[in-house]
Formats: structure tokens, C-alpha cells, sequence
């Protein structure tokens, strides 16, 4: 197969796609998130992790309207990049054994997550827009804002605490 499935011949069938990716990733990541509370050991990255569970479920939501703004089907897409993503930070923690480095690759991998997520609503708020799609947008604006801000969070936690603790 290809890059694109053969189905895509126009912006809205992109944009559509691209959804559903989304919509993948989110539900694979819902998924993924109560094992990366289990294994992290800081309770303030604990804490971060429960609470972007709960913006996920806040985000596929806002998926499943969007969808239903566009009259489409809210159906699912594989999406080889998070299960990469996924696959490659289970791999990783399930290679050490110090509880501060563990946590130090939780951020890492989270954020890796994230930069996917921001990457990919960043394109469907500019494809929207271009299909004069605001209503689709402004919903998007919102996740992306909350995706920048689990960023930032999880930056400040690296920076501030945990990389310097994983380092001793």
C-alpha cells in the first residue's frame, strides 16, 4: 500500500483521514496511559498522567463530534506512528530497573506522544479552516491548547525534578 490509501482525492477526504488517525491514536493512548500511572514512581507524574487520561477521553469526545459535524462515520484508522511510539517506549521501560531513570523515559516517551498529537492537530486545524470548517476547527483549538499545556507540564516536571533526581 501506499502512503495514502486510494480513497483520498481531496482535501476532505485528507482531512477526514487524518480524523480518523487521530481518532486512533487517542483511543490507543486512553489505553496506554493507566499503565504509564502504574509504572511511574513520582507522584506528580502520576498525577500528570491520570489527568491527561481524563483530557483524552475529553479529546476523542470532541473527535466523535467533529465527526458528526462532517456527516461522517467516526470509525477508526490504523495509525502505524503511535503504535510505534507505544511499542518503542514499553520496550524501554521494560528495560530498567531505577525507579527515577524509569521516570525520566516515562516523560520522554509521553512526550513523543504529544509532539505526535500537536503535529497532528496543528494540520487538521489548518485544513479545516482551508475547508471552511470553523465549527471543526475551534474544537481542535481546544485539544491542541491542552496537548501544548501536558507538554509543557511534563517539560517542567523533567526539568525541575525528575531529571535531576535520575542523574544522582
Amino acid at each position: 500500500m501506499g502512503f495514502f490509501s486510494k480513497d483520498i482525492g481531496t482535501l476532505n477526504d485528507l482531512f477526514l483521514h487524518t480524523m480518523r488517525d487521530i481518532y486512533y491514536a487517542e483511543k490507543k493512548i486512553v489505553k496506554a496511559l493507566p499503565n504509564m500511572v502504574d509504572k511511574a514512581t513520582d507522584d506528580g507524574l502520576k498525577t500528570v498522567f491520570e489527568r491527561h487520561c481524563d483530557e483524552t477521553e475529553i479529546h476523542i469526545e470532541r473527535l466523535e463530534k467533529a465527526f458528526q459535524m462532517m456527516g461522517a462515520e467516526a470509525r477508526l484508522v490504523s495509525c502505524p506512528a503511535i503504535e510505534g511510539i507505544l511499542d518503542e517506549a514499553d520496550e524501554i521501560s521494560g528495560d530498567i530497573d531505577d525507579d527515577m531513570v524509569m521516570d525520566a523515559a516515562l516523560i520522554a516517551a509521553a512526550q513523543t506522544v504529544e509532539h505526535y498529537e500537536i503535529t497532528r492537530y496543528g494540520t487538521l486545524i489548518a485544513w479545516a479552516r482551508e475547508l471552511g470548517r470553523a465549527d471543526c476547527a475551534a474544537l481542535f483549538e481546544e485539544t491542541l491548547a491542552e496537548e501544548r499545556a501536558a507538554d509543557h507540564t511534563l517539560s517542567n516536571l523533567a526539568e525541575r525534578r525528575i531529571n535531576l533526581k535520575s542523574a544522582a
